[in-house]
């Protein structure tokens, strides 16, 4: 077989298509967030960065870079091992420690990132309850879905935030077999939210376990950034919640907590979390010190909202056609993958505006988008800056809103 022929034949296919990923070649700038320095064939700029998971800016909060400056003066670089072999540094059991308080639960355990958390936890837990049935959001993200996959537990899909249809699921089950449910609080590209109430109801009735994503939430909902469960009150009722520390905390690294006994046992049978090396020492502190910072301050939720809600009122007065939803992420529609590519190139060359195309297989065919995600340090210039870009090219492409949809 020709290997590099099959490689070649198969990128050929994705350029064809438009949905081949570019890496933009950005240099962030501490303290200058969301000002980022673009390195390129033609030259090095700075650009304004308009999709970043860094939805508070807490990347560069002054807490965070004291306590991984501290962090590495006092223990240096890496963790030096695995969980179990020596890779237990006290910042790492300070920071479950802060994660199981933010989520009231009675434990937590740190992954090497929220694909990793996400994988190892719904993997391991659907393969050893016996019997087990993951009924799964048909909007799950992909790490959710290789987690169920890999436990070759069955598997239910059922209707995207749809109770009803997770009800008429859970009743074709056996009343005695293991049974739980996953999904998400806010979903990444469309930003809808979840009826976590309801499918909690749904949940209990027929006796499975919850297991909710939070990831795009935690630190950006509720009175101390527990998420949408906290926000709604509702966070005792979930078996598992699920977070990551690479997004509104800004840092790396993924978590799941629950009871003492549920994270003890993923602790204990989690091939992925017991073969790999734990987060440094100075990632772990910044995490730990993020999450502190937002469990007592609420100033950049509100401002990050407040941005949010400005954003799409421009957005809607140019005519730029956006997803409606309650949440923070504006998703701009373009429904083609080669002009949603050209759109993203067009803003990154002419105004310095850096939002990067989603196109499938992230996105379904025809629902390519670029996804924008405000953020509290977006000054009122940088949104004029951007819907203007945004309204000169959609004028220049003949686009218009009811086109779009």
């Amino acid at each position: 077989m020709d290997y590099e022929a099959f490689f070649g034949s198969a990128l050929t296919g994705l350029h064809r298509e438009g949905r081949y990923r570019v890496f933009t070649d950005l240099e962030r700038q501490a303290g200058r967030f969301p000002y980022a320095t673009h390195h390129s064939p033609g030259g090095v700029r700075e650009v304004t960065v308009w999709c970043s998971n860094d939805y508070l800016g807490m990347g560069q909060h002054p807490s965070v870079l004291r306590a991984m400056h501290e962090a590495i003066d006092r223990c240096g670089a890496g963790a030096g091992g695995t969980r179990n072999i020596s890779g237990t540094n006290h910042y790492h059991v300070l920071l479950e420690q802060e994660l199981a308080d933010l989520h009231d639960k009675e434990a937590a355990l740190i992954f090497s990132s929220g694909y990793v958390s996400n994988w190892a936890a719904l993997g391991t837990l659907a393969s050893k309850l016996p019997g087990c049935v993951v009924f799964s959001d048909e909007g799950n993200h992909a790490s959710m879905i290789e987690g169920i996959r890999s436990s070759r537990a069955e598997r239910q899909i059922f209707r995207h935030n749809d109770p009803e249809d997770l009800n008429r699921k859970l009743g074709l089950i056996e009343p005695g077999r293991a049974k739980l449910v996953a999904f998400e609080s806010v979903y990444s590209m469309d930003g809808d939210i979840a009826p976590i109430d309801e499918i909690c109801d749904v949940a209990e009735a027929h006796g499975a376990l919850t297991y909710l994503d939070e990831v795009h939430a935690v630190g950006l909902y509720g009175a101390r950034g527990g998420g949408i469960s906290e926000r709604m009150g509702i966070a005792h009722r979930l078996n598992v919640i699920e977070g990551t520390l690479g997004k509104a905390f800004a840092v790396h690294g993924g978590y799941i907590t629950g009871s003492e006994q549920l994270c003890d046992f993923v602790r204990s049978f989690a091939s992925g979390f017991i073969f790999t090396t734990s987060l440094p020492p100075a990632v772990a502190a910044g995490a730990a010190a993020s999450i502190r910072h937002l469990k007592a301050s609420s100033a950049e939720r509100a401002r990050h909202q407040e941005r949010v809600a400005r954003v799409r009122q421009a957005l809607d007065a140019a005519a730029i056609p956006t997803l409606a939803n309650h949440s923070h992420i504006v998703p701009v529609m373009v429904c083609d993958p080669v002009l949603c590519k050209a759109i993203s190139d067009s803003l990154l060359d002419e105004f310095g505006i850096y939002v990067q195309p989603i196109n499938y297989p992230t996105v379904p065919r025809g629902t390519e988008r670029l996804r924008i995600t405000p953020s509290p340090l977006h000054s009122n210039a940088d949104i004029d800056h951007l819907v203007d870009a945004l309204s000169t090219i959609w004028r220049r492409i003949g686009l218009n809103k009811a086109a779009a949809e």
